[in-house]
């Protein structure tokens, strides 16, 4: 049982923050890590070539445990969610017969990548959206997004969870029908991961790319990736000299090297081993690891339920329980109420003004 953790922030009294659907707040060993290393970097003799490696290294070994990955080579260390779905799209190919399947009102960086591509390839972008009007409607949507994958689908790409109110989409079913039909699924797990369970080896995703400043308890611009098999002869966005061959062996840097180095790691950014950021996104896959995704589900779980039960005393609707994260949740107003009377309303008190989030949900 995970218990109430503010000890481990710096909130100030009176800010009970419920917004990690924005941004974590930063934890305290996290803040603690980012310090020591700008400290590093003042004095740049201390840093020799394995600092360049190591961090990155521990990274991969502590998000592979994370979701069940018992190979940490196909974990990838990226700056943003769109630079790993923008590697995937780069690399799986999509012809003008085919769609791709994405869900209405995805977060824009796992949709994007995915208009270009289509509008390059001259195939056909599906965007299957909820049914209108329906409070309930977290069954529908899955069952229309299964009925849309067909043996014309190149790539399904979504999240875990929908990034405005958490709607539940069942990656169990979704990708065995893209296996079925030899598609890739691709999954933005920025909402999910790190609060809500995921299994590489059950779910068998094609990829998986997570921003780390939300529910990984992260620092901004440094997330994570896993690239499966079909990315194995992969090419980067960019050719730098830290995803080549021998590039730990510093005094051989010009002996120039086309091969990358095995795995996911020739995906990653120039300049990722960031001296500020790595250690602090390893301190907080750290203190995530630690308490247990599991627990954090069931602890946010325990808020959300309140929340829906009281909400609902007021005329509020959710979606059941069944279709939606236990660490997010989305409110329906009552009829005659109006999202921005809400906000003024929650503004006339400062403490909610700071922790509550709203998004227009589909």
């Amino acid at each position: 049982m995970l218990t109430c953790q503010r000890h481990l922030f710096s909130l100030p009294d009176g800010i009970h923050y419920l917004n990690c659907g924005y941004m974590s707040p930063l934890p305290k060993p996290v803040e603690e890590a980012g310090l020591a290393g700008l400290l590093t970097k003042r004095v740049p003799s201390v840093i020799g070539p394995d600092d360049f490696f190591n961090g990155l290294e521990q990274i991969r070994v502590r998000f592979a445990r994370l979701v069940g990955v018992t190979d940490g080579a196909r974990i990838a260390v990226v700056p943003s969610a769109s630079y790993g779905v923008a590697t995937a799209a780069q690399n799986l190919p999509v012809s003008g017969s085919q769609n791709i399947v994405v869900t209405a009102a995805q977060f824009p960086s796992n949709i994007y990548a995915w208009r270009r591509v289509a509008a390059e390839s001259e195939a056909e972008l599906r965007t299957i959206g909820p049914p209108v009007g329906e409070l309930r409607r977290g069954a529908i949507w899955n069952e229309r997004l299964l009925e849309a994958i067909d043996e014309s689908t190149a790539v399904v790409a979504l999240g875990q969870v929908h990034w405005t109110d958490g709607t539940f989409f069942d990656l169990d079913a979704v990708g065995a029908r893209a296996r079925e039909v030899g598609a890739a699924l691709v999954v933005d797990g920025t909402q999910s991961v790190g609060a809500f369970p995921f299994d590489i080896a059950e779910l068998q995703p094609d990829a998986l790319i997570c921003a780390g400043y939300k529910w990984l308890m992260g620092p901004y611009s440094l997330g994570v990736a896993y690239f499966g098999p079909r990315f194995e002869r992969g090419v980067p966005l960019e050719e730098t000299w830290i995803g080549r061959v021998g590039s730990d062996d510093f005094p051989r840097l010009v002996d120039y090297q086309d091969v990358y180095r095995p795995g996911a790691a020739r995906f990653e950014a120039g300049e990722t081993s960031n001296f500020i950021l790595v250690p602090m996104l390893n301190a907080a896959l750290e203190l995530v690891g630690g308490w247990g995704v599991e627990a954090i589900q069931a602890y946010c779980r325990g808020l959300t339920d309140t929340l829906v039960a009281e909400a609902g005393a007021l005329g509020f609707g959710a979606e059941e329980g069944r279709w939606r994260a236990g660490h997010m949740v989305g409110l329906r107003m009552p009829q005659g109420v109006l999202p921005q009377e809400l906000q003024a309303r929650l503004a006339a008190n400062s403490a909610l003004a700071q922790s509550v989030g709203s998004f227009v949900t589909p």
